[in-house]
């Protein structure tokens, strides 16, 4: 990007934008000398002889209070998933809060008891904070920063898109796009045959069975922003891989497929708040898989394609009818304010 180039709502999808803006603007300017630390979810951190897991993001969602959650329950969760999906056990959570002058207090409240309940529930201490308030119009009501650390779980392969292996069966843990689709229902007032809420949820309790189970994992990602298809993309990028995915095994929720049809949206490319993808070895795939569906937010687990040698960083969909496609990242900005 040039300098005179301005930065647009698509620079946030998480899709090729996003990758445009990081690579071309972010990267440069905070590592001029080249030596960038690796861009997954969470970073590794050794601190006196112990090795942690730390991470950050910010959320800005739109209504803040939506079908299945609200933006503090999210906040909590992803910051949760993050860790988890770097390889680490969470241990404490920051939360920041930009609020803006006329936000109603009942509202704020709501928002706070869900991530205090959800932070309680996870056993995940939240531990400090700080709140700022911007003049009315300059800040859409609340947006929320939280931060995370975590342990590293001893042991066991960090989670890495490059430890992905040739033959790795990749796996995801539920039906896609419930998020996006709850979040765009509640914003444009949209009804469907049956509700769809969000799928917010902290995923470290599912990982933790995996890893007792004794499944190698390779890579882990919750796709949130972009879906599971710019996530497979990246994958296959940063491994150098070639990557098949079967459409017909992707589990999509009956009322968010119908939702998705309707809209003119792939729900591979919408964002979820609550499902994980894992690359694993193939000889450990229906194990893992297993394991996955004994677990309340596993329970529509399946395998849904392979890593192969091949042209790096392409991705094949085999379609419903049996056609075929190159997948790609989001393009742009699919739903706006989502997480």
């Amino acid at each position: 990007m040039r300098d005179d180039d301005p930065v647009l709502l698509g620079h946030g999808s998480g899709g090729e934008m996003t990758a445009r803006l990081i690579g071309s603007v972010i990267l440069p300017s905070l590592f001029p000398d080249g030596n960038v630390p690796p861009q997954e979810d969470a970073a590794p951190l050794s601190v006196s002889g112990t090795d942690l897991v730390i991470t950050t993001d910010s959320y800005i969602v739109d209504p803040f209070i939506f079908p299945g959650g609200t933006i503090g329950d999210l906040a909590v969760n992803g910051t949760i998933n993050d860790i988890v999906m770097g390889g680490g056990v969470p241990a404490a959570l920051t939360i920041g809060l930009i609020l803006e002058e006329g936000l109603l207090a009942g509202d704020l409240r709501r928002v706070l008891r869900a991530a205090g309940e959800t932070a309680r529930s996870a056993v995940v201490p939240l531990l400090a904070g700080d709140t700022k308030v911007v003049p009315r119009g300059k800040g859409d009501k609340i947006f929320i920063n939280t931060s995370g650390i975590g342990v590293r779980r001893p042991g066991v392969l960090v989670p890495s898109a490059k430890s992905i292996r040739p033959g790795d069966a990749l796996i995801v843990s539920g039906t896609v796009g419930d998020h996006g689709v709850a979040i765009l229902s509640a914003r444009e007032g949209l009804s469907f045959a049956a509700p769809v809420v969000s799928d917010t949820a902290a995923l470290h309790g599912l990982v933790d069975d995996l890893y007792a189970a004794g499944i190698e994992i390779h890579a882990l990602r919750d796709p949130t922003r972009g879906g599971l298809a710019t996530v497979a993309v990246e994958w296959a990028e940063s491994a150098a891989l070639s990557f098949t995915l079967d459409e017909r095994s992707i589990p999509v929720a009956p009322a968010v497929a119908g939702a998705c049809e309707l809209l003119g949206l792939d729900p591979t490319l919408v964002a979820n708040e609550g499902k994980l993808l894992a690359a694993v070895p193939l000889e450990q795939a229906d194990a893992a898989v297993a394991v996955m569906r004994r677990h309340p937010l596993g329970r529509h687990a399946a395998i849904i394609g392979r890593a192969s040698e091949g042209v790096a960083g392409r991705v094949t969909m085999t379609s419903l009818i049996g056609g075929h496609r190159i997948v790609h990242r989001l393009p742009g900005e699919l739903l706006p304010r989502i997480c």
